[in-house]
């Protein structure tokens, strides 16, 4: 790892020379080919990594960060693409043992068909097709031998790394989001509670009419294995290229699926990156991977619808009242304008009366414009709560998925819903509003 970041470095400062020396086409060539070798060497390396280092790789491919210039940034992400679902698998031999000691039955006995060749291979663990005896398809998730030690491992020195995110964004609360970090990963190498979090999801989109989440098989689920029915469509990087409209409409199952369902069943799935959905060819759009998961209690929902119609009305000294409610803000009322003004930044493509292409770049303008932000006067006292780190990361990772389908929408209308309890005005709002009107789900928050 760090051999290729001393040749990633190098590399970038080649590409940054070129660039300084002049800005013909052919140095404006030679940096470009320099900056996506420092890609692939990244694809490689992180590629043959696992856990927190290849987390990292897949936030960086859906998540546009502004680290390259405008006009290479759509190689730049299709090759990092790469690591959202085919990580360099582990041999099979190792894998059927963690199978057989986990179930502990020979494989046989189980399935009366395995797949050899992994279907996806991620950061901790890859999946394989199956057969069960009842004639059933299956996805069979197993954690890669080892990675249990080696992600706790990576945990020892978690306060390094995160001393880099100090630098590029000072004042995050990092031993708290250290110890946020730490809980979710290790709840994340336990497939049972990872296997329970599924359940919750599929029982509040079972017969959903856009939305599947396929159903968990719990007798064969454990600690390093979890077996779900399989489901089978287009990947994230073929439905880039369909034609606008169904590229929005997609665009607004998302958002309705990371930001709309939440807020109504109180479940966060916290991974929102392009491995993680399947698209199928009768419109529906399926989830996967409910690991990295957070349950939201009522009055973190409260809080966050607060912060949100204050911040779309403009309101300095509401917003100001809720963030520094949390301990985030020192009291000075001083501080409320120049707040508002980043937070209409951040979260501007939400909140607006118009349609809107999200730009996956936004991501990079929202890192500049909280560091903005934190050079005001008395923000230099700005520190984040750990407990937002989750719902942060799902915002940005759902961001990086509208950008990159070029989706267009009025989001602000999907947005009302929650917001300030408005009927739907969409055709898919409708359908779930039918959906939801028999889920006994505790109701939104009354505004305040």
């Amino acid at each position: 790892m760090t051999g290729a970041a001393a040749g990633v470095a190098a590399r970038e400062a080649t590409a940054r020379a070129l660039m300084a020396t002049g800005r013909s086409d052919g140095r404006r060539a030679a940096a470009t080919r320099q900056q996506l070798k420092s890609a692939r060497a990244l694809v490689k390396v992180l590629g043959g990594m696992r856990g927190a280092a290849m987390k990292v790789g897949q936030t960086l491919s859906a998540v546009d960060l502004g680290l390259v210039p405008e006009e290479v940034r759509p190689e730049f992400q299709e090759i990092l693409a790469a690591l959202q679902h085919s990580a360099r698998p582990v041999p099979f031999r190792a894998i059927r043992k963690v199978i057989e000691d986990d179930l502990e039955e020979p494989l046989d006995s189980v399935f009366t068909s395995f797949g050899e060749r992994p279907i996806a291979a991620a950061s901790i663990g890859q999946v394989h097709r199956a057969v069960l005896a009842d004639g059933r398809a299956v996805a069979v998730k197993v954690q890669y031998p080892g990675i249990a030690e080696a992600v706790h491992a990576d945990m020892q020195n978690l306060r390094l790394g995160l001393k880099l995110l100090n630098v590029i964004a000072p004042g995050i609360d990092t031993g708290a989001i250290a110890q946020e970090i730490r809980e979710r990963i290790t709840q994340e190498l336990d497939y049972e509670l990872e296997a329970a979090n599924h359940r919750a999801m599929a029982r509040a989109y079972r017969g959903h009419p856009f939305i599947v989440v396929p159903d968990v098989v719990t007798s064969l689920c454990r600690e390093r294995v979890l077996v779900s029915e399989l489901v089978e469509g287009h990947r994230f990087a073929e439905v880039r290229e369909w034609p606008a409209a169904q590229r929005d409409r997609l665009g607004e199952i998302l958002i309705r699926f990371y930001i709309n369902g939440p807020l109504r069943h109180r479940l966060l799935n916290g991974d929102p990156h392009p491995g993680n959905s399947i698209f199928l060819d009768d419109g529906r759009v399926a989830f996967l991977d409910f690991g990295f998961f957070k349950h939201l209690p009522d009055e973190e929902v409260a809080q966050l619808i607060a912060s949100t119609r204050a911040t779309y009305e403009g309101d300095a000294e509401a917003l100001f009242r809720v963030i520094a409610d949390l301990g985030a803000l020192p009291p000075d009322s001083g501080l409320a304008e120049p707040f508002l003004e980043s937070y209409q930044t951040i979260f501007g493509w939400l909140l607006v009366d118009r349609e809107v292409q999200v730009d996956a770049s936004v991501t990079g303008a929202m890192m500049r414009s909280y560091n903005s932000m934190r050079a005001a006067d008395g923000l230099d006292a700005l520190t984040l709560p750990a407990e937002h780190f989750v719902l942060m990361r799902a915002v940005m990772l759902l961001i990086g998925l509208l950008g990159q389908l070029r989706a267009t929408g009025r989001w602000l209308d999907v947005a009302r819903e929650w917001l300030f309890g408005e009927e739907p005005a969409t055709e898919l709002g409708r359908l779930e509003a039918k959906y939801f009107s028999d889920r006994p789900y505790p109701p939104l928050p009354a505004r305040v």
